[in-house]
């Protein structure tokens, strides 16, 4: 049984890492790198969603993954509802529930902005820059909310596996 929760810790971190860690690679250095280029505000959108459209292939999965092995984890907890209101353990279960619900919106949102449709026109050159500015402006709201988000559920899972 150690040998199964070890697995099953091992693929949650990994999908973890994966989730927040390319997150923050696209939020803290791609795109400040991008917006110093020589690269039209266009050019650098559609790179942009080119490397997003490209993460969510692993993000996606990892994100169903997390959620997978965290609701197996939690399982027995879960299962007994009066210990995650008479403990603080069940506390931040709740909290942490509640902000991967909160992931998973904004993640949603997110994807929705960047429809095939906004993603084409874009990708021709038929959408106004003023409206590419606000796009641009969304996506990046959006995108910090996520990694926000996604390190204080870091943070309640530390709790969690601290059993504070």
């Amino acid at each position: 049984m150690a040998i199964e929760q070890a697995i099953i810790t091992w693929i949650h971190l990994t999908s973890a890492a994966i989730w927040v860690g390319g997150g923050l690679f696209l939020g803290v250095v791609l795109a400040p790198i991008l917006k110093k280029t020589s690269m039209s505000l266009e050019e650098r959108i559609s790179l942009m969603i080119l490397v997003g459209r490209r993460f969510n292939r692993i993000a996606l999965p990892s994100l169903i993954i997390l959620i997978i092995t965290g609701l197996y984890s939690s399982q027995s907890l879960l299962s007994t509802p009066n210990l995650l209101f008479e403990t603080s353990y069940g506390s931040y279960l709740i909290i942490k529930i509640i902000l991967v619900i909160a992931v998973i919106i904004t993640f949603v949102v997110h994807i929705r902005i960047i429809r095939k449709d906004v993603e084409k026109q874009i990708m021709s050159n038929e959408m106004p820059e003023q409206q590419i500015q606000k796009l641009r402006k969304k996506i990046i709201i959006l995108g910090e909310i996520m990694s926000v988000i996604s390190v204080a559920i870091l943070f309640f899972a530390a709790l969690l596996d601290a059993g504070v």
